[in-house]
């Protein structure tokens, strides 16, 4: 894997963890809106911990696909999964 293909696939595992992490330990306004109901944003959404979550489990994951991609293990070269030579 290359270093601008690694800084891609860590952005879009970041991304994606980012958004699995932002509803872990939120809880909505006690006080609704009298009109409309609406709780709004949450009390302490603790976004710089959680962006800190994010960073450590998305590199956890990115150390995973490197593995993967740079081990004989999962290889459309070489192995069942490649293509038939002619």
């Amino acid at each position: 894997m290359g270093w601008f293909s690694g800084i891609v696939v860590f952005l879009l595992v970041w991304w994606l963890t980012l958004f699995a992490v932002l509803p872990i330990g939120t809880r909505p306004n006690p006080e609704r809106d009298a009109e409309s109901g609406w709780r709004g944003v949450p009390e302490a959404p603790r976004l710089l911990r959680k962006v800190v979550i994010t960073t450590l489990v998305t590199t956890i994951i990115w150390f995973g696909f490197y593995a993967l991609i740079e081990s004989d293990w999962f290889s459309f070269r070489s192995g069942w999964l490649a293509m038939p030579e002619k």
